[in-house]
């Protein structure tokens, strides 16, 4: 396959370039043992105390998003849109907060073009591209956004001449800024939110800035380099996706697809390690032809250096980003912490790859307010879930006698760990959320076309079973689970659907989706989640929005808010077609929510030229809070 065709690739659809596996299972055979949706839903769907029972009494029984008013949502749903443009409710107003290009510092004010994007000298001085994950910190009467940016589009941003793949050492330096992390300032002087422009809290950091690790895999032989013989000097941050908040006030960005950055200009060793992560061969932008950090067959160890969470200190510009070992190494969708009933730290986290596992870390030490967070992101337990089909679960741990490696080796090849202990294959584990108001937390469960029909990987078998229970399921679901004794530290857990996407006007079996899915609100592919501090779950979407076959009727991709006592589900927001929507923070008075708007298509948002992936405000007219 030519370069600039692995570039227009999505990320799975690369790893499994890379990794072709046999299938297993045949569609139509699939197709026929679809059961029915209502019966289905009457034995996986009921959970607790009744609030996600799955009749019809209390859920959406609507056929359109008019009609749907008046579920407890202080708004008007709105109805699916398939243009490039951004739509809200009644009674909302949205603007661009930041667009890829604009600038951070007063330099490079109007050096984006249209025609030729932005020059690689100021390609880190300027908002980065693709933004993800975002959270808000305040310091004093400041207001700082940390916001990802996950991978770039080369074809939009290098030269026509060289037709989505560097050409030069400076293209692929331009590639390199334009991803990572942005921190700036943001101010509301009268019309809006706005960028303040040179604030000495602003900085980009990219896939050049140095940064250090600690935890037990820190200074491992897995992770030294002939540039950092000691392995504890990293440099970089790459592919950064969700994103999550510490209970002391600091940024945690979380390196997914970091496999397609490298490649080989020689011979290297195909490891099943390397296999298991989809390394080898090919980089997607090429980096290995100009920078022998990315080469295989010169930096061999380079790869396990990346697929961490990362912590970053907004708030003080000096500070260096580490990277956490003891949080393991995989496709780090996001990181949600929350705190077990002891004091203790746990941090939830997804692999985001088909049939791939959920985990969690577990701190040794205790947080207290105020007091030192010394080892608490590097001392402590990482675990592994495995789900039971009877609706209960349990929390695995990883270590040298639960998996027979060396501590190191767990936390450099997680994914290794995670199958020898038996963990759960997940439809895709993205974006996990903890609800606020009660010890409960959810999980989006993007979709997975291989469930029921090729193994991971690993060659684990994907079946379609507990939380998964949909072969060759395109529309994804959320699965929901409660800590036993009400205690995110507890090893054991008891888990339900809070919902499965579908199209109920094609299907009349599971695919149609859960019984709180209608015509009014369907939707496919849930992947970033948050909830805002009222306990309402908003789920913002990433998936097929070409509204044909059996996503006919779906519209662009969306933002939806749920009530997770009722199930009840609403649209809120669509995209432009082409555009995931993903990343969601709030102002410090919650009036005004900022959300992601990533890979739009056509020209938005400048309704000219390149279209440009951007984050936006939205707000209520009557100043009302909104999140």
């Amino acid at each position: 396959m030519k370069d600039q065709d692995i570039t227009d690739l999505s990320w799975d659809d690369f790893d499994e370039m890379r990794d072709p596996r046999p299938n297993t299972n045949e569609f139509d055979a699939v197709v026929e043992r679809a059961i029915s949706r209502r019966g289905f839903l009457g034995g996986a769907l009921a959970f607790g105390s009744g609030a996600l029972a799955m009749g019809t009494a209390g859920l959406m029984s609507s056929t359109t998003a008019a009609r749907a008013e008046g579920m407890g949502f202080n708004f008007k749903p709105i109805g699916i849109s398939t243009d490039h443009e951004i739509h809200v409710p009644e009674g909302y107003q949205w603007k661009v907060l930041v667009r890829w290009g604009d600038a951070l510092f007063s330099e490079a004010e109007g050096t984006y073009s249209a025609e030729t994007g932005v020059p690689v000298a100021m390609s880190d001085k300027v908002f980065g591209e693709n933004t993800d994950g975002m959270e808000t910190f305040v310091d004093g009467d400041k207001t700082i956004l940390t916001i990802n940016s996950e991978y770039v589009n080369p074809k939009i941003n290098l030269p026509a001449a060289s037709e989505g793949t560097p050409q030069t050492a400076d293209e692929v330096m331009l590639l390199k800024n334009m991803q990572g992390v942005t921190v700036m300032e943001v101010a509301d002087n009268g019309n809006g939110f706005e960028v303040v422009v040179d604030s000495p809290y602003n900085r980009r950091i990219t896939h050049e800035t140095q940064m250090t690790m600690d935890g037990p895999a820190a200074g491992s032989d897995l992770v030294k380099t002939n540039a950092d013989p000691e392995g504890m000097s990293p440099k970089g941050t790459m592919n950064n996706c969700g994103s999550g908040k510490t209970l002391w006030g600091t940024y945690l960005t979380c390196e997914e697809n970091f496999n397609g950055y490298f490649g080989a200009t020689g011979d290297y060793a195909e490891t099943d390690e390397f296999k298991r992560y989809g390394i080898g061969g090919e980089g997607r932008y090429a980096y290995e032809k100009f920078d022998e950090r990315y080469d295989l067959s010169k930096e061999p160890n380079e790869p396990h250096r990346h697929g961490w969470v990362t912590e970053i200190n907004p708030l003080d510009p000096t500070s260096t980003p580490v990277k956490h070992t003891a949080l393991g190494r995989f496709k780090h969708e996001n990181a949600e912490m929350v705190q077990a009933a002891d004091g203790r730290v746990v941090v939830y986290m997804g692999d985001d790859e088909r049939g791939e596992f959920m985990y969690k870390f577990v701190s040794n030490g205790v947080y207290t307010e105020g007091g030192s967070t010394e080892g608490l992101l590097s001392d402590g337990t990482l675990y592994v879930a495995k789900f039971n089909d009877d609706m209960t679960g349990e929390w695995l741990p990883l270590t040298p006698e639960t998996t027979g490696m060396s501590m190191d080796e767990i936390l450099v090849f997680s994914r290794m760990a995670g199958s020898k202990v038996g963990a759960t294959t997940m439809d895709r584990p993205e974006w996990i959320a903890a609800n606020p108001l009660k010890a409960e937390a959810y999980c989006a469960l993007t979709n997975n076309k291989n469930r029921g029909v090729k193994p991971n990987a690993g060659g684990d078998a994907t079946p379609a079973s507990g939380p998964n229970p949909r072969e060759t399921n395109n529309f994804g679901q959320i699965v929901r689970w409660r800590p036993e004794g009400e205690d995110h530290g507890a090893d054991s857990f008891a888990w339900d659907l809070y919902v499965m996407a579908g199209n109920p006007t094609v299907y009349d079996n599971a695919y149609g989706g859960s019984e709180n899915v209608n015509e009014g609100n369907m939707f496919n592919s849930p992947d970033g989640m948050a909830f805002s501090s009222d306990g309402y779950l908003w789920i913002q979407t990433d998936g097929d929005d070409s509204n044909e076959g059996e996503f006919e009727g779906q519209g662009n991709n969306q933002m939806l808010i749920g009530n997770t006592d009722t199930g009840e589900i609403a649209r809120f927001l669509t995209a432009p077609n082409g555009a995931e929507v993903t990343g969601l923070t709030w102002s410090p008075d919650k009036k005004v929510a900022f959300v992601g708007i990533q890979h739009p298509g056509g020209s938005w948002p400048d309704g000219a030229g390149k279209p440009r992936s951007s984050v936006i405000a939205v707000w209520r007219e009557d100043g009302a809070l909104i999140g």
